[in-house]
């Protein structure tokens, strides 16, 4: 429902032209600053301290984990059997939603962007730190570190995570858009690419979920 609250959202230049697109299309003043993802924070944070502004984090609130963890009971209801879950992170919204869910009952594994280990190095170092911010997802997988409230529930009950590197990921898009017509962006594809590519092989008989996100693409452009 729409309820006529204006809203202004921060981006990057990287973001594709379908997000942005889709942003203006639903009413946003949509603000392009800088061009990467910590640019657009930068700019956001800057006028949340001027104006006193309600602030919507992307992925770092509360609220906003909240959220994204309802999809663990959307799954837990659809498919109850599955062992291990493969997530995408990038600031790391969804997979402490799904974590926290799950509290450690299934395994959940991350899936990063080789050109983007947020959530990799913050665990290797113990804390959030910063990392590459590249790669062909960099549109949504690359906030430069990973959330300090996903940190802890992350460290806690996100069993490992597995880099794939932007072949991969490329590869496949383009299988989901041709064999299912499943229209989805980088980030989107980024955990089944784990699967496609043999980043992470599943043993005998374990059951795996997969989570795919995002569809902000054109999807004819995948038809070769």
């Amino acid at each position: 429902m729409k309820r006529q609250v204006p809203a202004k959202i921060f981006g990057p230049r990287i973001s594709s032209p379908a997000k942005i697109a889709r942003i203006r299309e639903c009413g946003a003043d949509l603000v392009i600053e800088g061009e990467r993802y910590a640019d657009a924070l930068a700019a956001c944070e800057n006028l949340l301290q001027k104006s006193g502004a309600m602030s919507i984090h992307a992925y770092d609130q509360d609220e906003t984990i909240l959220g994204q963890g309802t999809l663990g009971l959307e799954l837990a209801e659809q498919a109850p059997e599955i062992d291990t879950l493969l997530v995408a992170v990038g600031g790391g919204g969804i997979i402490a939603g799904l974590a926290a869910w799950y509290a450690g009952c299934i395994k959940v594994i991350g899936v990063e962007s080789s050109a983007a280990p947020t959530l990799k190095k913050a665990l290797a170092a113990g804390r959030p730190v910063d990392a590459e911010a590249g790669g062909v997802a960099a549109d949504s997988l690359a906030p430069r570190r990973i959330g300090d409230r996903v940190f802890p529930i992350a460290a806690k009950y996100v069993r490992e995570v597995r880099l794939v590197a932007d072949d991969a990921i490329i590869k496949s898009q383009t299988a989901l858009w041709q064999t299912l017509r499943i229209a989805a962006e980088p980030e989107g594809t980024a955990a089944f690419s784990a699967l496609l590519s043999g980043v992470y092989k599943p043993k005998r008989g374990e059951r795996v979920g997969v989570v795919l996100s995002g569809g902000n693409t054109t999807a004819v452009s995948f038809d070769r």
